[in-house]
């Protein structure tokens, strides 16, 4: 017997792609819209809520370390403001081969752009903005 009710996944565009716009709580791309954050990877484009967006962890960037074979450099906006990165985390991801540069989300999302179309080996972690 099928089933009729609602099935949901988890956000993911199984593609790179640049992002096209920023703001209001999400960000467009590959001609969709995402609301909330999203981590920008080798493997595609994912939804993502960190547990606390002003404490990150580890934990929070587990699918980031999962793929750090294939990034080199990982920008991580930050939301409105440039806040460093936790000692812990920033240890993690380097003993993962991933050097980790936090700036705002707006920062991010144009440096992303930049590398992304150089073809280079970039992730970004993306905390929405309003």
């Amino acid at each position: 017997m099928m089933s009729s009710g609602l099935i949901i996944r988890d956000a993911h565009f199984p593609g790179r792609a640049p992002i096209d716009a920023y703001g209001n709580g999400g960000f467009r791309f590959a001609d969709m819209s995402h609301r909330g954050s999203i981590l920008c990877l080798p493997s595609g484009i994912h939804g993502w809520e960190p547990a606390d967006r002003d404490v990150l962890t580890a934990e929070d960037f587990a699918r980031v370390i999962d793929e750090a074979g294939d990034i080199e450099i990982l920008l991580v906006g930050m939301g409105p403001d440039l806040k460093p990165l936790p000692v812990g985390l920033r240890q993690r991801l380097r003993e993962a081969g991933i050097g980790a540069d936090p700036m705002s989300t707006g920062a991010a999302v144009r440096t992303f752009n930049v590398l992304l179309a150089e073809e280079r080996a970039v992730a970004a972690a993306l905390i929405a903005v309003d």
